[in-house]
């Protein structure tokens, strides 16, 4: 399962991230979207749990919960829509 996670603190690291999830279950992966030009936190970013049971507990957990001062936003990722050739 996919899960987005935003209004992210700039300061929070990939690790971080990962380890908030783990406490809900197994982390496939986390990542933390960066702006290309200045290589800040872009504030939201994908955790990937591989348990649907897992991630739909996380998300119910963590959605509205205060992470370094910020009230995140939590729930599974849709499908990036096409944005055809550019």
């Amino acid at each position: 399962m996919n899960i987005y996670i935003g209004n992210l603190p700039y300061t929070i690291s990939e690790d971080e991230l990962r380890e908030l999830f783990a406490a809900h279950g197994e982390v496939k992966s986390a990542s933390i979207i960066m702006d290309r030009d200045s290589g800040r936190s872009k504030g939201f970013g994908f955790v990937e749990m591989p348990d649907k049971a897992q991630g739909e507990s996380a998300i119910s957990a963590l959605n509205e919960s205060n992470v370094q001062g910020r009230n995140v936003r939590v729930n599974e990722a849709r499908p990036r829509p096409d944005r055809g050739p550019r």
